[in-house]
């Protein structure tokens, strides 16, 4: 079995583990924090072993492509994160204002924020 069919390529910022929706950005961040192929199958329930030792392993082979890949990922996400802060959708404005409308109500109760007041 190729190295390669363990994964699909939906373009060059996607690459899944074939058979999941898990992609492989994940099991290498948690791989390159530290975390054994046990431990992220355990993060991960629907791989398996085979298929972490498969990623871990496709990386260590293409470790430039793999790390600028990363790279990418992490800047998009960075990127997505920061439009999103300019740009809210109406349900986030609307969770904000009620989220600080309650802080204030807290704060003028004379309760700390982020405590239940008491009954």
């Amino acid at each position: 079995m190729e190295l390669e069919s363990y994964f699909e390529f939906s373009g060059s910022d996607d690459i899944r583990i074939r058979g999941t929706r898990v992609g492989v950005e994940y099991v290498l961040s948690a791989y390159r924090e530290g975390a054994s192929p046990e431990k992220i199958v355990l993060r991960y329930p629907t791989l398996s072993l085979e298929q972490v030792h498969a990623a871990i392993t496709y990386y260590l082979r293409n470790r430039a492509e793999m790390d600028a890949y990363l790279r990418r990922w992490i800047e998009n996400g960075e990127a997505a994160w920061q439009e999103q802060q300019r740009s809210p959708s109406a349900f986030v404005r609307d969770l904000r204002k009620r989220l600080e409308e309650r802080c204030h109500a807290l704060q003028t109760a004379g309760a700390r924020p982020g405590l239940t007041p008491a009954e």
